[in-house]
């Protein structure tokens, strides 16, 4: 596939990143050529240097035969000019925007073919924010993403001494929990991927991978950690876009307050929050803490713009007495400095946002991607098409499968029922499979497994 990503930020580097080693043909724009130089030094692809809504510049990347473009700059209004050039112009198939502003968002009938042509908007606010609420939502897990239209989420948990499995075999869990279907699709421990089976032993510490209805989501937790208290007091470190969607989304079910230094962002996130204390202060401010009662609050969410302020707010947070804290952190380099230490939850935008961009990028009927462990793993959603004649996983039962290394199927969604199969299932067409690829370089394969031969009608 050829794609010109326009942007070389956070969000543009890591999906050039994820792409570049799948046989796509990968261009990226960008009006900084030291970015494109650092970029192209790291990872085989094509740069140009220009301003991403020019048509020359576009010409220049290749537009003329382009399969899709990805405007992912910083600026809203080039992500969608370059977008309405690309289809007035130059007949893009798939144009994706990443919009920010919620001037624009709230109007979705500005974004249609005899509009503003963007095929896809993407919100890294909107996801950060579902993201963030899902994690204080349910206590406990390090990740939770949403699949077969949310009749089953994905969530990662570490398991701690005190947890009913740790230092038992797997197999155990149906004893443990035998009104609940769950199935673990994968577990990391000491960073190493491991396929699980029933003689499998939990230990401490291991990062679990687990399928699950949304409603039995608790009960799979507490097998493998104590059960941690639900959160009421939540404290989110900066005013900004992601912190007030986050407080609009919180504030009817928790206690939420917000600390944000500027004077006038203060004033007008009071008139438009309804339930939510607004404090203007320093979120570095040990005093400021203390007097908002930090030693009791259940959640502290740095998700300012600044990852050092971020980080450091976190830890004092952290030494004051907070129960649980959750970062935004935009560097890669700093995620794993800073996850597991005071930060319990590194949230990285980028990673986020870059799911929803390849659901529309992977080839085969994709419904969803998520990216998992910092774009290590992924967790796909896929579509089965064909019969026994035409393809090579209709018909078959799940041990037939030839599945890369490291791949798992997870969950299977058919007529409206929610399946958690096992080695005898067997596939049938339109089945929505959830697959988990431990080696997320095995997607290629994944793809190809999946393909109708070209008999198929």
């Amino acid at each position: 596939m050829k794609i010109i990503i326009l942007g070389a930020g956070q969000v543009g580097t890591t999906v050039a990143h994820s792409l570049a080693g799948e046989a796509n043909d990968i261009t990226v724009v960008d009006q900084q050529p030291q970015l494109l130089k650092e970029l192209q030094d790291r990872i085989d692809i094509k740069t140009v240097t220009g301003h991403a809504s020019y048509p020359d510049v576009l010409i220049r990347a290749g537009i003329e035969d382009a399969d899709l473009i990805l405007a992912v700059t910083n600026s809203d209004e080039t992500n969608m000019v370059a977008c309405q050039i690309a289809h007035s112009m130059f007949h893009t198939p798939t144009r994706l925007a990443r919009v920010r502003s919620p001037d624009y968002l709230t109007h979705p009938e500005l974004f249609t073919p005899t509009a503003i042509p963007v095929d896809v908007l993407i919100s890294p606010e909107q996801l950060v924010t579902a993201f963030i609420r899902h994690l204080i939502e349910q206590p406990g897990v390090l990740q939770i993403l949403d699949f077969l239209h949310g009749k089953a989420q994905l969530v990662a948990v570490r398991s701690h001494y005190g947890g009913p499995l740790v230092g038992q075999q797997l197999r155990n869990l149906v004893q443990q929990l035998p009104k609940v279907e769950t199935r673990v699709a994968a577990i990391f421990r000491r960073d190493r991927a491991i396929i699980p089976d029933g003689d499998t032993v939990i230990e401490a510490d291991d990062e679990i991978f687990f399928l699950a209805a949304r409603r039995d989501i608790p009960a799979v937790v507490t097998a493998f950690r104590r059960t941690d208290k639900p959160n009421r007091r939540v404290i989110i470190a900066g005013g900004g876009n992601i912190g007030k969607r986050l407080a609009e989304l919180l504030e009817s079910k928790y206690r939420v307050k917000v600390i944000e230094h500027d004077t006038e962002r203060c004033r007008y996130l009071a008139e438009t929050l309804h339930r939510t204390v607004v404090l203007q202060g320093d979120a570095g401010d040990s005093d400021l803490l203390m007097g908002e009662d930090i030693e009791d609050t259940d959640v502290y969410c740095a998700v300012t713009n600044d990852d050092e302020a971020n980080i450091l707010s976190a830890m004092l947070a952290k030494r004051l007495g907070v129960r649980k804290t959750l970062s935004i952190i935009n560097r890669p380099s700093y995620v794993d400095l800073a996850q597991g230490s005071a930060v319990d939850i590194a949230v990285s935008p980028a990673q986020v946002t870059i799911g929803a961009l390849l659901t529309h990028i992977r080839r085969g009927d994709v419904v969803a991607v998520h990216s998992l462990r910092r774009g290590a793993a992924e967790a796909i959603e896929i579509i089965a098409h064909g019969d026994r004649e035409t393809s090579r996983v209709v018909g078959r039962r799940i041990e037939e499968l030839p599945l890369p290394d490291g791949t798992t199927v997870g969950a299977i969604s058919r007529a409206d029922r929610l399946i958690f199969p096992h080695r005898d299932t067997v596939i049938e067409s339109e089945d929505h499979i959830v697959l988990f690829l431990a080696d997320k370089r095995k997607i290629v394969d994944v793809e190809r497994l999946f393909q109708v031969a070209i008999t198929f009608i």
